[in-house]
């Protein structure tokens, strides 16, 4: 869970230095990598909930 908290910390940096130099391109990479992340977050959930 650490890991995960530090990979969030680093993701909302990296996301306002896009934001404060107008990156469009970037902030898009960030946040398609982000629901990434959040989408298989939640397959995980659904898997490990059904495997039961």
């Amino acid at each position: 869970m650490k890991d995960m908290d530090q990979q969030m910390d680093a993701q909302e940096a990296a996301l306002a230095i896009y934001l404060e130099q107008n990156d469009t391109e970037q902030l898009t990479d960030i946040l398609v990598a982000a629901l990434d992340d959040a989408l298989r977050l939640m397959q995980e959930d659904f898997f490990r909930e059904t495997m039961h």
